[in-house]
């Protein structure tokens, strides 16, 4: 696979090449064409469950299909953060050898522990029934999806890393596949000396598995306005902010996993944290909150901060070193939320679409499933009798799959869950007892999402500022100590990716009106409103800051933020996330 990425790089060379010679290079100039089979984007759980499944099938029909897996991020894992307890139903299906052959999946979850936090105290209580962790492992996401990209490559994947998908390319109503950024594009919009003009990946069949809020996905789901045609609720996230820490050995308890719920967070504002302990005395632990929240005072870092304070988390992390940080944004919707999956010519797996199961609080095992069954239903129309190069494929197979398989089950099964917080934790708390408990998930009755996030953001003026203590340095840190604990970088040289469609929208409403949320909610300060030299605060925009989390597309009270990709091999740098 070097010598296919090498090649890939080759050919953008060819463009830098004229460039170099004096040949004046233009961003406009045609692209250099790139054809395969199939096309998926993004190197997560789910494509490279495809992508491997995909040449699977292809060994035991003996037939051949080109498989390329794209990736934003600088090296496979590099932007995957997940407080990961995993599940390994799909992973045995798909591998069913897996402990045979070195997976970083070793640390069976032993001891499940569920508390309600006060600000002083910690009341255990029973685990709710999805928590149950028996046969289950605490493993680093980020580790085990370098080890699948491995996986697919031995099986003849082509992996490129490094390389951003920035838009989708259509052909007679049908996605054709996908180009990736231009290089070298200075912030003037200018060609750099490093210069080249992206690539087009043309494909009978593109994957869409960017995760949570894909910005690809989210243009194709409007394009072919795949929320109508399902049906869908709005889709619900949340921000989940994560630290990996190493502690003494002597406070090391590999297999123990925390969950709890109330402190820091408000009784309107659902989530939760975690805490789980790994391997080589490593401890993952975080706060998730739901960005439906409705205080623009609240800041999801400073909570987390917060929470690290309690005497309960604190006792664990004294004397420990902080090794890594990160964010994400994550699905909430559930089963009423996931949009229709197919399209002309593709399909949407994993986080794209939306296959989190909340109560679990897992994600993994469904988005991996969905990339095989995905792959399935793609390798059948690739190679069936009826097969033609010249249509579109048709991937609705995939959806019907999807929904008679488990995956479907446990969404269906868990659907008045998330929702039943909208009345406020107490309310939803006992709701959720009585789907649970009682009717065993089974509820005549559908409870669904009202609103987008956004649109849950109140005016500052009904609420009080909050005012958080200073970091300690020891368990709570300042943001920028926590960035660069993440390995982010970009090239400050090229135009920024975070953009705003109205350039005035912030100083007219969102800091007279909401406080400027964009400062708080952001969990890498990539927003911060500074005085110019007349005496007016404006907006300043830290690109080269952004974790990729995707929270200010999210959350953004005008829906006036615009992220899109920046050069690929830019972002965060987990490598234990």
């Amino acid at each position: 696979m070097v010598e296919a990425r090498a090649a890939f790089s080759m050919v953008q060379g060819l463009v830098r090449g004229r460039w170099f010679s004096g040949q004046a290079a233009s961003t406009q100039e045609p692209r250099e064409a790139m054809e395969y089979d199939v096309c998926i984007v993004g190197a997560g759980p789910a494509g490279l469950s495809a992508a491997i499944k995909l040449k699977q099938k292809c060994q035991e029909a003996d037939k051949d299909i080109s498989v390329c897996v794209v990736e934003k991020g600088a090296e496979v894992g590099a932007h995957i953060l997940s407080g990961n307890v995993l599940e390994p139903r799909a992973l045995n299906e798909l591998l069913p050898d897996w402990k045979d052959e070195s997976a970083p999946v070793h640390v069976h979850a032993n001891d499940d522990r569920f508390y309600y936090l006060t600000r002083k105290h910690a009341v255990r209580l029973p685990n709710p029934p999805q928590m149950h962790n028996k046969g289950n492992f605490v493993i680093s996401l980020s580790e085990l999806v370098r080890w699948l990209g491995e996986k697919a490559e031995s099986l003849g994947v082509e992996i490129y890393p490094g390389f951003a998908a920035s838009e989708v390319l259509y052909q007679r109503g049908a996605v054709a596949g996908i180009a990736t950024n231009d290089f070298g594009i200075g912030k003037d919009g200018r060609p750099k000396d490093t210069y080249a003009r992206g690539m087009e990946i043309r494909a009978r069949a593109t994957l869409f598995a960017e995760g949570c809020r894909g910005s690809l996905s989210e243009g194709v789901m409007k394009h072919y306005r795949l929320r109508k045609e399902a049906g869908a609720d709005p889709q619900t996230y949340a921000i989940g902010l994560k630290e990996v820490w190493e502690v003494p050995p002597e406070k090391a308890k590999p297999g123990q996993v925390w969950h709890t719920v109330g402190y820091p967070l408000d009784n309107s504002t659902y989530g939760g944290s975690f805490l789980y302990h790994m391997s080589d005395n490593r401890v993952a632990l975080g706060l998730v909150a739901a960005l439906d929240y409705r205080d623009p005072y609240l800041s999801p870092y400073q909570e987390f901060q917060r929470w690290k304070s309690h005497p309960k988390i604190r006792g664990l992390l004294q004397g420990a070193t902080v090794l890594q940080y990160g964010a994400r944004c994550l699905n909430e919707g559930g089963m009423q939320s996931v949009p229709k999956l197919s399209f002309p010519g593709g399909a949407l797996i994993g986080c794209s679409a939306g296959f989190l199961n909340v109560p679990k609080i897992k994600g993994t095992h469904t988005a991996m499933k969905s990339g095989m069954l995905a792959a399935e239903a793609a390798f059948e129309e690739l190679t069936g009798s009826s097969a033609d190069s010249t249509t579109p494929v048709d991937l609705s197979g995939y959806e019907e799959s999807l929904k008679s398989s488990w995956v479907w089950e446990e969404l269906k099964k868990e659907r008045n869950i998330r929702p039943s917080f909208q009345f406020g934790f107490w309310p939803g708390l006992a709701l959720s007892a009585v789907d649970t408990i009682l009717l065993r998930g089974r509820a005549p009755w559908t409870l669904h999402h009202r609103h987008a996030d956004h649109e849950a953001l109140q005016p500052a003026s009904q609420f009080a500022p909050r005012e958080y203590p200073g970091p300690d340095g020891e368990v709570t840190f300042a943001l920028n100590d926590s960035l660069y604990r993440s390995g982010t970088n970009h090239d400050h040289d090229q135009p920024a990716h975070l953009q705003l469609r109205n350039a005035g929208i912030p100083e007219t409403v969102n800091r007279p009106i909401y406080a400027g949320p964009e400062s708080r909610y952001c969990p890498a300060g990539v927003y911060e409103y500074a005085t110019d030299e007349h005496g007016r605060e404006k907006l300043q925009i830290n690109a080269q800051n952004c974790l990729h989390c995707k929270a200010c597309d999210i959350k953004d009270p005008t829906q006036n933020i615009r992220w899109m990709t920046p050069e690929g091999g830019g972002g965060p740098a987990y490598t234990m996330m």
